[in-house]
């Protein structure tokens, strides 16, 4: 049997891990050693920043959500409850498309939605809060 030399697939992961670097800086893109240090560091980077990249537009479509809900008297938490009583099942990226985009169509959902919430108890908003600390110490 022949015997197997490494050099044609040494050549080839080189050349793969160059072409990875291609466009960096100094001996970042050319030299093996730095090359590769540089791309595994990018590759862990572009993993990582994919979530993040989920968590960011996930918070955008909140402030945007919470922006609408705001200018028609109401606060995100509350807008959103109001859409899991009545099962409206839009994510927040379609409400946040549909508040931006279509603010017809907007009102028009939010409008099912407060159809089914029950009205807010008028004690309940009234309810006694707890003294301040100056009337306690001064009570004292």
């Amino acid at each position: 049997m022949a015997r197997v030399k490494w050099q044609v697939a040494s050549r080839r992961r080189r050349k793969r891990l160059l072409k990875q670097a291609k466009g960096y800086w100094g001996a970042r893109g050319s030299h093996i050693r730095r090359a590769k240090e540089t791309v595994m560091r990018a590759m862990a980077y572009a993993t990582r920043d994919r979530k993040v990249k989920k968590r960011e537009f996930r918070s955008l479509w909140i402030i945007r959500l919470n922006a609408a809900a705001r200018e028609r008297g109401l606060t995100y938490s509350r807008l959103i409850a109001a859409f899991r009583r009545a099962k409206i099942t839009l994510d927040r990226k379609q409400l946040s498309e549909l508040a931006i985009n279509d603010p017809q169509a907007f009102e028009q959902v939010l409008a099912a939605a407060l159809s089914h919430v029950p009205p807010a108890d008028p004690a309940e908003s009234t309810k006694a809060s707890k003294p301040s600390r100056a009337a306690v110490s001064s009570a004292a």
